[in-house]
């Protein structure tokens, strides 16, 4: 079972969400010759505050 984990910062709605679960796994299963059905796709929200790029946070950028 392919776990696929996408870590992001808040924004998408969860229609936007969906289709990124959706697309994600098609991808993954026809590049891998995987089913869909065996594709976990995770999203995660994480505050800006908890990002950081070039040593800066990304709530200061």
């Amino acid at each position: 079972m392919p776990l696929i984990q996408i870590s992001q910062t808040p924004g998408l709605t969860d229609e936007q969400k969906s289709a990124v679960i959706a697309e994600v796994t098609r991808a993954y299963a026809k590049a891998s010759g995987k089913s869909e059905s065996a594709v976990w796709v995770t999203v995660t929200d994480i505050p800006r505050e908890a990002w950081g790029v070039g040593g800066v946070p990304l709530s200061q950028a």
